[in-house]
């Protein structure tokens, strides 16, 4: 006797899942310039590799005991791969109920569903496709009573931070817990113009506070990216926010008890460009384009940016030397000078915490004048942000370079060098190091000297130019005080080197770095 019966009853009950909310439904999200979950899981994923998990979950419809419709739960996940490698991926359905939760005693998704469960087990990356408003006040006519905040709480998508890569991509409107599973994540993207981000949406907002406001200008990606840095990319479309998963995914390893992996390298390790030796201008006011010095030096089309437009003052980026995954951050001398202010502060704070738990070593390409001063930098609690990126870079256990650009001074300074490691710091000619620079330092230190002069102002530049000849890096190199200078052409074989050197050590330092790993 055959099962046919149950096998097409099977096929009757997948086709119900994958018709999503109904054609007018899909038609409506297609409609708002956005993909359904199932096409965006198909774009994202290798083709063919999506193996679903509760594909039958939803609330059917019997008419004398047979089935006449299923309503699909409105969420869709399982395992796939992403160039090959196997990931736990899943999203809301937006055209269900508009993504809300469903009620049951095990979620498929979400946090604490069966997705972050299959991430932890089996020590793969998640992907989170985020569209949806979390829980509503109608699960409590259903429930019969109210429950307390995080009944399905977060204590698996914490935990998750540090073992393997978590990546959310906010695809459309995501307020309540579905934001909130956004930032608990090591890296998140969200779609220019089609997607939102928000603790609660505009009819909250407006019956809470009387502000009647649109939800892009709530939070669009001029928000949620630029101005507040709450998401890390944003990208043009949806097309594009795929590629930019698949790139983030190619510098993580699977988990933190691997390495990240190497690619072949077919840019020569001994590549020395000449455009280094005048890219620094000899006028220590000028700015430069520190982009295009990373360029020069990493592997060539290798760099990632992480949050190009928050905290613009330094520049984070994934990258490669010889073909092993390197972590940059460079301080931007077009923005603020490269002064460390608060919104750079939380941003290279992140990476380093990131690089860290996925045993990614750091290359910093210093030229910081110091945290950012004045009444503006004080109220925005920049010293206390900029010793919170002190404290995490002596945490830290990877590997870390110090190549000095141009200025590496006070606090802010600090935090760009190995102290509790090799404490290896490499120097162009153009570099200068100090606890504050001469200008202003001079003021302050020589006050009364200078004030008591016939002529001040001459007796500060004599100072000044007495200091500046005690600055030349070559009076330090004398001392060992910095290991070495180099010709800023051979900056990218002498990184090389060294980094290729430190594989050995980051073998031996697999495994997880803290509890949580990276704090959101």
């Amino acid at each position: 006797m055959s099962w046919e019966p149950e096998a097409n009853e099977i096929a009757a009950r997948r086709r119900f899942s994958e018709a999503l909310g109904g054609e007018e439904s899909v038609a409506r999200h297609h409609g708002a310039g956005r993909l359904t979950v199932r096409e965006r899981i198909a774009a994202l994923t290798d083709a063919g590799s999506f193996r679903e998990v509760g594909r039958l979950t939803g609330a059917a419809t019997y008419v004398d005991g047979v089935l006449r419709s299923v309503v699909p739960a409105p969420y869709v996940m399982g395992l796939a791969q992403i160039d090959g490698r196997p990931v736990a991926i899943g999203g809301e359905d937006f055209t269900v109920r508009g993504g809300t939760s469903w009620g049951s005693d095990r979620r498929k998704g979400g946090q604490g569903g069966f997705v972050e469960d299959l991430a932890h087990e089996y020590r793969i990356p998640l992907v989170n496709l985020i569209d949806g408003s979390g829980g509503s006040v109608s699960s409590a006519r259903r429930r019969g009573h109210t429950v307390f905040p995080g009944i399905h709480g977060f204590e698996q998508s914490a935990a998750l931070l540090g073992e393997v890569p978590v990546v959310c991509a906010v695809t459309g409107t995501a307020a309540g817990g579905p934001a909130g599973r956004a930032i608990l994540s090591h890296w998140s993207v969200m779609v220019k113009d089609t997607s939102q981000v928000f603790a609660a949406g505009p009819p909250v907002v407006q019956r809470s506070l009387g502000q009647t406001i649109a939800k892009e200008d709530l939070g669009g990606s001029a928000v949620a990216v630029d101005a507040a840095g709450t998401i890390d990319n944003v990208a043009a479309s949806e097309a594009d926010c795929f590629q930019m998963i698949r790139r983030f995914l190619s510098y993580m390893p699977q988990n933190v008890w691997e390495l990240p992996p190497s690619a072949p390298c077919e840019d020569p390790v001994d590549r020395c460009a000449d455009e280094l030796l005048s890219i620094v201008p000899r006028d220590r006011r000028k700015p430069y384009d520190m982009r295009r010095l990373m360029r020069l030096v990493a592997d060539q089309g290798s760099l990632f940016e992480i949050q190009p437009s928050f905290g613009k003052a330094v520049i984070t980026a994934f990258g490669r030397m010889n073909g092993k995954v390197v972590g940059f951050i460079a301080n931007n001398p077009m923005i603020y000078g490269g002064a460390m202010d608060v919104k750079a502060a939380r941003k290279q704070t992140h990476f380093v915490e990131l690089c860290d738990t996925f045993h990614i070593p750091i290359v910093f390409l210093v030229d910081v004048p110091g945290f950012m001063v004045g009444l503006q930098a004080e109220q925005a609690a920049t010293l206390r942000e900029g010793m919170r990126a002190v404290y995490v870079s002596l945490q830290a256990t990877v590997p870390m370079l110090t190549v000095v650009i141009r200025k590496c001074y006070g606090m802010a300074g600090m935090a760009t060098c190995d102290k509790n490691g090799l404490d290896f710091k490499i120097a162009w000619p153009s570099a200068e190091w100090g606890s504050l620079p001469i200008e202003g330092g001079v003021a302050a230190a020589y006050r009364r000297e200078i004030a008591a002069a016939p002529d001040p102002k001459a007796r500060e530049q004599e100072i000044e130019a007495e200091l500046r000849a005690l600055a030349s890096p070559f009076r330090t190199a004398e001392a060992f005080a910095v290991e070495e200078i180099i010709d800023p052409r051979e900056t990218r074989p002498y990184l090389c080197a060294f980094l290729d050197a430190a594989q050995g050590r980051l073998a031996i330092d697999r495994g997880p770095k803290a509890r949580y790993g990276v704090r959101p």
